[in-house]
């Protein structure tokens, strides 16, 4: 491993990939689209189309789904641009390229409740996992993340709090534009921010 570190130093310096993650219903969509607003090409393919429970899209790519398989020749092209990875599949990322990874982090009484409110909307069982259970979970699962993060060099990050970020739009834009190199237009991120989603407020 060490030497694919060293491999990312040398070749990768002022390039990266930016990445957006968090557990579901933690307010990603939002920041890819305030990212897309300051200039930051999303890479997207559009296959899960806008709905109810996310009106403004998703701004998914499928193929990040196929990170465990070995399906990583598009990183390299996401250079330069944004692309939408779960928590889960952070560690999937090939090593040798750098990542900015802005986390969303939310309450998570308010994740278990738009999750339950997603899984009612499409007719599925919300009483498999007990909320208590599954908050225990997600816990465990971010504390593994977290400790992952921090092993790779590769990997720079900026926590976003979803709920402050709503209640103060306009503190995030130049912290996110600082993080990513200067890169975006600060002024147009924070327009995107929309209270009106805000619906499980705890």
């Amino acid at each position: 491993m060490k030497g694919l570190f060293d491999r990312f130093r040398n070749t990768q310096q002022g390039n990266f990939v930016t990445v957006v993650s968090g557990l579901p219903r933690s307010g990603t969509s939002m920041m890819m689209k305030m990212l897309a607003a300051g200039g930051l090409d999303p890479i997207t393919d559009h296959v899960r189309e806008a709905d109810a429970d996310n009106p403004k899209g998703y701004y998914e790519f499928e193929r990040v789904k196929k990170l465990p398989d070995g399906d990583i020749a598009w990183v390299e092209h996401a250079q330069g641009k944004s692309v939408k990875v779960i928590t889960a599949l952070l560690e999937h990322l090939p090593n040798d390229y750098h990542y900015k990874v802005i986390f969303m982090r939310r309450k998570m009484e308010e994740i278990l409740a738009s999750q339950k409110k997603m899984l009612i909307r499409s007719g599925k069982p919300t009483d498999k996992v007990s909320d208590e259970k599954l908050a225990e979970m997600y816990a465990k699962h971010l504390a593994k993340i977290e400790t992952w993060i921090r092993a790779h060099p590769n990997v720079d990050v900026l926590y976003v709090d979803y709920n402050d970020l709503l209640a103060n739009p306009e503190a995030y834009p130049q912290r996110i534009n600082q993080f990513l190199e200067g890169r975006l237009n600060a002024g147009k991120m924070a327009d995107v921010v929309d209270p009106r989603l805000y619906r499980q407020r705890r």
